[in-house]
């Protein structure tokens, strides 16, 4: 039995990529053997989506595909076809985000899948698939920052919260819902001009311009912030770091700027600032579900949907490149059922 999929193949020299290819074609069953481990699940596919890693990998740039050939994507949800492992049982509406999927095991752009249960979950009550799939691994790792501000005891009454990549799916998520929630939320982007109206009714108060935090800046800075959300790395998060208030929080949940961090210990040793970094790849079946039960009450339906675009598969190469150009707002839905 058939089914239609986008496959990565590559070869990889001395480090190197050289013949990268990505396009969408029809797929033999047998393709999918020795995935999901010892008790794989087979899902499937309603709904994946396009996250920033989806769009280094299908581009072809190094340090996502770890194997070829390769189905890319790291979020799926779906449904249980069949199952060995006893957890999950045909019919059961399925949601994974990370765990290994389209990195180094096949993922979700494919109207099949098979996967390892540890990291699957049931869909949250509440939630339909395509909003789950609308989430993705980008509202899952905002939430998953959200959380550890309040593990960290940041409250809405110590102050501005400000939110890096702003209009990007894990910014948006992040805005939407800490607004929900009554922060008092700084959007920071390099799209101001174009976005303003789309941030504000997310619920922004404010919009800063990133060059402000993109260069080099002083290890100690005027205390703006109570907390933030990063997902630029670099000076971006450095300069956060030297700006945030005593006792304030940071989290890191991306390196769209650069994996470096080429600042100082002052902020932790002075101001006792918490840099808290964010693991959305293989948290916890516990954590994953308490984080999409969050998701499921405090993430507007209404906003999600506006931060929402829906492509077919055919369209997905094309959409990566968007995004790693930083021409795509909000979140990239791809539609698998046929």
């Amino acid at each position: 039995m058939s089914f239609r999929g986008l496959v990565i193949e590559q070869d990889v020299q001395a480090g190197r990529i050289q013949n990268h290819r990505a396009q969408a074609v029809d797929l033999p069953e047998s393709f999918l053997d020795g995935s999901g481990g010892d008790a794989p699940v087979t899902v499937d596919v309603m709904y994946s989506g396009i996250n920033y890693k989806d769009g280094l990998a299908i581009a072809g740039k190094p340090g996502v595909a770890r194997t070829s050939p390769l189905i890319p994507g790291i979020d799926l949800v779906g449904r249980v076809s069949r199952s060995d492992d006893p957890r999950f049982t045909p019919g059961e509406a399925v949601v994974l985000t990370g765990g290994g999927i389209g990195e180094s095991a096949h993922g979700g752009l494919a109207t099949r899948a098979r996967v390892s249960g540890d990291y699957l979950v049931a869909l949250p009550e509440g939630m339909s698939a395509r909003q789950a799939a609308a989430v993705g691994t980008a509202g899952f790792t905002a939430m998953l920052s959200i959380l550890a501000l309040e593990r960290e005891g940041i409250r809405p009454e110590q102050g501005p919260v400000i939110v890096t990549g702003a209009s990007g799916g894990v910014g948006s998520v992040a805005i939407a819902v800490l607004s929900r929630l009554g922060y008092e939320v700084v959007a920071a982007t390099g799209r101001g001009e174009s976005e303003a109206d789309y941030l504000h009714a997310l619920g922004a108060r404010e919009i800063l311009d990133r060059r402000e935090l993109t260069g080099p800046g002083a290890v100690l800075q005027e205390r703006r912030w109570a907390a933030g959300v990063d997902t630029a790395g670099s000076n971006t998060l450095v300069n956060l770091l030297a700006q945030t208030r005593d006792e304030g929080v940071v989290t890191a949940c991306g390196l769209a700027q650069g994996p470096d961090l080429p600042g100082s210990v002052m902020p932790f040793i002075l101001r006792g600032v918490t840099l808290v970094g964010i693991n959305s790849v293989t948290a916890s079946r516990d954590l994953r579900q308490r984080t999409w039960k969050r998701l499921a009450e405090d993430l507007s339906s209404e906003l999600l949907e506006k931060m929402t675009s829906e492509i077919s598969l055919e369209h997905v190469p094309a959409r990566a490149e968007e995004i790693l150009q930083g021409q795509v707002r909000g979140r990239t839905v791809v539609s698998l059922e046929t």
